[in-house]
């Protein structure tokens, strides 16, 4: 019972870390367009204004995906075959646990240490974060790719960077269609 109870924090500090660090992904696109023609990019600039994220995270974000691109043997351009774009979406999510379990107990005389019954719930908070990549073929301004990630945002700053660019890898290994690896 006791080396049980040792490796119980263990177990489910790393549940905790797993769960967290997921990102889900998504991709659609038009099954009509032939994605070898493509072999240039460019950002589009009025699209990625309205993305509703600060700017710091906005060059994270466009970096990242520029990495991606140049290592599948894209070129950026000023006459690009594809304009990329993003968009975010975020929801913060609330989770109240009243399992009523805890440490700690009334009893006669006052407080006494040791399992008992808990009547406050614990309350968590987290923000999840969607990612939306864009591909436009330039030419005749349609979309057709596009990625989706879905994961939960870092709330520390110094992970923040390598958070943006797992959700940008985990996207982009999506494209192009039908390459997966």
């Amino acid at each position: 019972m006791k080396k049980s109870l040792q490796i119980l924090p263990a177990l489910l500090l790393f549940l905790a870390i797993t769960s967290c660090s997921s990102v889900k992904v998504a991709a659609d696109y038009d099954k009509a367009v032939n994605f070898d023609n493509y072999k240039t990019f460019a950002f589009f600039k009025s699209g990625i204004d309205k993305a509703e994220i600060n700017d710091i995270d906005k060059r994270r974000i466009l970096r990242a995906i520029e990495t991606e691109l140049l290592a599948k043997g894209y070129t950026k351009s000023k006459n690009p075959d594809l304009l990329v774009s993003i968009f975010t979406k975020s929801n913060q999510r609330v989770d109240v646990y009243n399992n009523n379990w805890g440490v700690g107990a009334w009893g006669w005389g006052g407080p006494r240490w040791g399992w008992g019954w808990n009547i406050q719930p614990t309350v968590s908070t987290s923000t999840q974060g969607v990612l939306y990549v864009d591909l436009i073929d330039a030419n005749k301004k349609e979309l057709v790719w596009q990625g989706q990630g879905t994961g939960y945002l870092s709330k520390n700053m110094d992970k923040k960077e390598a958070r943006i660019n797992e959700f940008v890898t985990k996207i982009m290994e999506k494209y192009p269609p039908g390459i997966q690896q």
